[in-house]
């Protein structure tokens, strides 16, 4: 493992406290902060870590899309070490999500700088834009336009919700070039890049619960969803139609969602990965009434696990309940429009190097999975070897009460830092993501 003096640490963490309440402090929006996707938050944060990270030596370049690269130069500058997230944020949100990784990134850079030691390749701090979606309806804009893959479609046809205005409108007024995006431009070289790191808060109680400061990811969960499942039965009167005559949605709803729990839970006895969740679940508010029997429901349905094979085998199941429940009750679903995405497995090797640091610092740490979507999940898919680094975390996130210590924080960055120093096995390729 590498050593450091404790002033070479102090200096990242320094430097993670001075940005991290000075991004607070410019963007508050009571009651917590905000950063909307090109916009004035966002442009400030990427003109704060710029000037922050000037001293250290470090390259700024935007690309294309206006994602921010910081290099900071390596022993090998034929290759490439990255270490990204987003910086912007959902409205009123909290300081953390997405911030930490960025930070963890610059303060990494910080810690080789004071020891006077240059990275073993060159470590590039990717401040992505546009990863919360609640502003433009589409997933991954910073990371796939950093990866010259984003569907040139989506340019001219995905609008910001606070001004219907263009994402290409937004790009060009903030003075990047949509044209440019559409070609596929981009920074990465692909052959450069020896592996991609994501620092990230966790958005579930697990760690804190756990009482462990720190998670290593072992893939982000794909999913598929149904978000405008219904079931159809009949209306009736509530005190005159008997029960064997009934065609009850909301019963059948009832039965489906119960039934579909019993599902989840068997999967995690099997050992598998697996969440279930039935986030809307309404009846009609034009028809229903309290001596009605509901003919309609409206469900919305989301599966999500690391195991595509897993997947699949709870989508069977799904409709094979519907169709048995549908039919003992008269009711029938209609499934809807099905979406999703693909799980994404981070890097074994990168998983292991992560728990050696962890172990060698005796930094407690926790093998988990991902249930949120993260840009990561871009670059693994693309054949990248990604890894990512949780950090324990009240409150969950997309809230203004985000709660990380940062004593936590710098348990995590101890465990980057040891990693991107580290002798760098031959067995870390593409092939391994």
């Amino acid at each position: 493992m590498p050593t450091w003096k404790p002033g070479d640490l102090q200096a990242g963490e320094d430097l993670a406290r001075r940005l991290f309440d000075t991004l607070r402090r410019e963007s508050e929006d009571l009651p917590g902060v905000t950063r909307k996707s090109y916009g004035d938050g966002e442009r400030m944060a990427h003109r704060l870590l710029i000037e922050e990270t000037k001293p250290l030596g470090v390259e700024a370049l935007h690309d294309a899309a206006g994602n921010l690269f910081l290099t900071l130069p390596g022993e090998d500058r034929s290759r490439q070490l990255l270490v990204a997230s987003h910086i912007d944020t959902v409205p009123h949100g909290g300081n953390y999500d997405g911030a930490a990784g960025v930070v963890a990134g610059v303060a990494a850079q910080a810690v080789f700088h004071a020891a006077g030691r240059k990275p073993p390749f060159d470590l590039t701090v990717l401040a992505m834009r546009a990863e919360e979606s609640c502003w433009f309806p589409y997933s991954y804009i910073g990371s796939k336009s950093a990866l010259g893959i984003l569907d040139p479609v989506i340019l001219n046809t995905v609008k910001r919700s606070d001004t219907g205005r263009t994402l290409a409108d937004h790009m060009g007024e903030e003075g990047f070039d949509p044209d440019a995006v559409r070609r596929g431009a981009s920074l990465i070289d692909r052959d450069r890049v020896v592996a991609y790191f994501e620092p990230h808060i966790e958005q579930a109680p697990v760690l804190l619960i756990e009482e462990i400061p720190v998670g290593i990811v072992t893939g982000i969960r794909g999913s598929f969803r149904y978000r405008n499942m219904k079931a159809i039965g009949a209306y009736a009167h509530s005190g005159a139609m008997p029960r064997e005559y009934r065609k009850d949605a909301a019963a059948a709803a009832g039965e489906l969602i119960h039934r579909m729990d019993m599902v989840w839970e068997e999967m995690l006895a099997d050992g598998r990965d697996l969440t279930v969740t039935f986030g809307e679940i309404l009846t009609d508010t034009e028809q229903h009434s309290f001596s009605k029997v509901a003919g309609e429901v409206h469900l919305c349905l989301d599966v999500r696990s690391q195991e595509a094979a897993t997947l699949e085998v709870v989508r069977e199941r799904l409709h094979v309940l519907a169709k048995e429940i549908g039919d003992r009750r008269g009711v029938t679903f209609e499934m809807g429009d099905l979406t999703g995405s693909t799980p994404a497995v981070m890097s074994e090797p990168l998983q292991d190097m992560l728990r050696v640091s962890a172990e060698a610092s005796e930094v407690p740490y926790k093998v988990m999975a991902s249930g949120a979507g993260h840009d990561a999940a871009t670059f693994a898919l693309e054949g990248v070897p990604t890894a990512m680094i949780f950090i324990r975390n009240a409150n969950g996130s997309h809230n203004p009460d985000e709660a990380m210590e940062m004593a936590d924080f710098d348990r995590a960055l101890r465990v980057l830092v040891d990693t991107l120093a580290a002798d760098w096995p031959d067995v870390i390729n593409k092939k391994d993501a």
